[in-house]
């Protein structure tokens, strides 16, 4: 199709103006709407990709400020609807050494007090806890026994409304100090959360500590974290560590991590986690392999997900609302094939999904399909193949990756061609973390790679990228027409949802001013143009 195919006339246009937020703005935003974009490729500016420095173990900011069992490293998430939301924190002391003896989770209790007035706490709930190990039985390395980590769910909530809370065991007197977050709004095609910040691949970089202070400045009601979140894994378990592991460290005989960067990461993101849900997807970082192949240990035991709720078995994939927006977090590094077990769960997921109660869906999950950039270039391709048609068929809206350490939007896309009715694809993996930005991309001249180098073994290592562009290369020869922005700078997006039609995305670059925007555009769904929601998809 050509971009003359998808022209949008002046009829149209003044049609939906009463619905526009931008229709009377000073300065033109445009819309995909305007759409499908002639591709751009903002110039890389070299003075930005320095070093990504790891925050060291000695900074104030990730180490422990509380003492005995008070809770440390408090968090929140959602649950599955606006009355419900998870409390979770850790109390006690991780060890590591070569041999660990865990905590007893069943010593101290799992409490949370709250109320819509700070000085009247009048309701509790109780959770349970848990400790984790990541053991490694081979001469030289430590093992890792962590502090107890709780989950309480509060349940009974009303929405759009502000409550206080502390967590911990009043009978240690071992209580946090008092704490704040609002609930989602109701859900309907009137109300969305005002702002949602969406962040990849984040680490605990001073690029990191950039990213999330400007995250912090727009006022975020929830968080995306696509993937990627402390990086243990690039250290040995005696916290050496290196830009890339398996440069640095050939000979290991696991890949070994350092968990008590876990408990950094933890310590350091409070601020923000203790007032605003963070929801988080896993990415290839949280593997962690250890002994009897246990894998995600860590990521599984320190996050609370409404797994149950949306009908989920697996801490690895889930859904929820957010106001009128209907999220769905997909597991890469988890069965995805059809029919398997992930895969009926999203049929059923989306087959349940209303969008007279939720007109947006919105989809995330770790490495993308639409990422030009030579790292990780169609690493996902057989994901895609197992999965794209069935996100199409429910009119998925958005769709947020990280994995590829750049930003990227395209225009809307279905199977590599452009199509109105296609997602609109953005990439956010450039969230800071030590492992540098992206700057190549696959449509240059060389920096194409061998397809068989491209499959992902921790996504089953298979070849599916036999979809070749029309010139029958596996790369383009230049940026694909479905590619609409690309720029390689540390950053987060803000998505705000005006109303059942219209959102606008906001990317914020990291040496920018929280005035500037490096990206901004509407997103339109179009309902009577693409009426056919839950449609098959026509393959003639």
């Amino acid at each position: 199709m050509t971009f003359h195919d998808y022209s949008i006339t002046f009829l149209r246009l003044s049609l939906l103006c009463f619905l526009s937020p931008a229709a009377s703005s000073a300065d033109y935003i445009p819309s995909t709407l305007d759409g499908p974009f002639v591709p751009v490729t903002v110039p890389l500016d070299t003075s930005l990709r320095g070093k990504a420095i790891d925050l060291a173990d000695t900074d104030p900011r990730v180490r422990r400020h509380v003492t005995g069992f008070e809770p440390e490293q408090i968090s929140l998430s959602l649950s599955s609807d606006y009355d419900s939301i998870w409390v979770s924190w850790i109390t006690g002391e991780f060890q590591i050494g070569k041999n660990v003896k865990p905590l007893d989770p069943t010593s101290i209790d799992s409490i949370v007090q709250f109320g819509t007035l700070r000085h009247s706490l009048s309701h509790e709930a109780k959770g349970t806890s848990l400790v984790y190990s990541q053991l490694y039985p081979f001469d030289g390395l430590l093992n890792y026994t962590s502090g107890i980590i709780h989950h309480v769910r509060i349940t009974g909530l009303k929405p759009s409304t502000v409550y206080y809370y502390r967590c911990g065991d009043p009978s240690r007197h071992a209580m946090s100090k008092i704490h704040h977050f609002r609930t989602m709004p109701v859900s309907s095609p009137s109300s969305y959360p005002s702002r949602i910040a969406v962040v990849g691949d984040l680490g605990l970089t001073y690029n990191t500590t950039d990213t999330v202070s400007l995250l912090l400045q727009n006022s975020p009601d929830l968080v995306l974290l696509i993937g990627d979140v402390s990086y243990a894994n690039l250290y040995l378990t005696n916290g050496t560590s290196s830009d890339c592991y398996s440069c640095s460290f050939p000979d290991t005989p696991i890949h070994e991590t350092y968990q008590p960067r876990w408990d950094y990461w933890g310590r350091f993101m409070e601020t923000l986690t203790s007032k605003v849900p963070l929801m988080v997807v896993e990415g290839n970082h949280e593997i962690e392999l250890q002994a009897e192949n246990k894998t995600f240990e860590a990521y599984k035991s320190r996050f609370a997900f409404p797994f149950k709720e949306s009908g989920s078995s697996s801490k690895l994939y889930y859904s929820f609302n957010a106001g009128g927006i209907h999220f769905v977090m997909l597991g890469a590094y988890v069965a995805f094939e059809k029919p398997g077990e992930q895969y009926e769960w999203l049929k059923k997921d989306l087959a349940k999904f209303d969008r007279s109660v939720t007109p947006w869906l919105v989809v995330s999950w770790h490495p993308p399909w639409y990422s030009t950039y030579t790292a990780h270039y169609r690493e996902a391709e057989c994901m895609k193949e197992a999965m794209e048609e069935l996100l199409y068929s429910y009119g998925t809206d958005i769709v947020f990756n990280g994995h590829v350490h750049a930003y990227e939007r395209t225009n809307r896309v279905y199977n590599y061609e452009l199509d109105p009715c296609g997602p609109v694809y953005i990439v956010v993996g450039d969230g800071g973390n030590r492992e540098k930005m992206a700057i190549e991309h696959a449509d240059e001249p060389g920096k194409c790679p061998d397809p068989l180098t491209t499959p992902d073994p921790a996504m089953g290592g298979e070849f599916c990228g036999w979809n070749f562009t029309r010139t029958g290369k596996f790369c383009w020869d230049q940026q694909p027409e479905y590619s609409a922005l690309r720029e390689s700078s540390f950053g987060h997006g803000i998505l705000e949802v005006k109303n059942e039609t219209w959102a606008l995305w906001t990317w914020y670059r990291n040496q920018d001013s929280s005035s500037k925007v490096g990206d901004q555009i509407y997103i339109v769904r179009e309902p009577d143009r693409c009426h056919g929601y839950n449609r098959l998809v026509d393959h003639c």
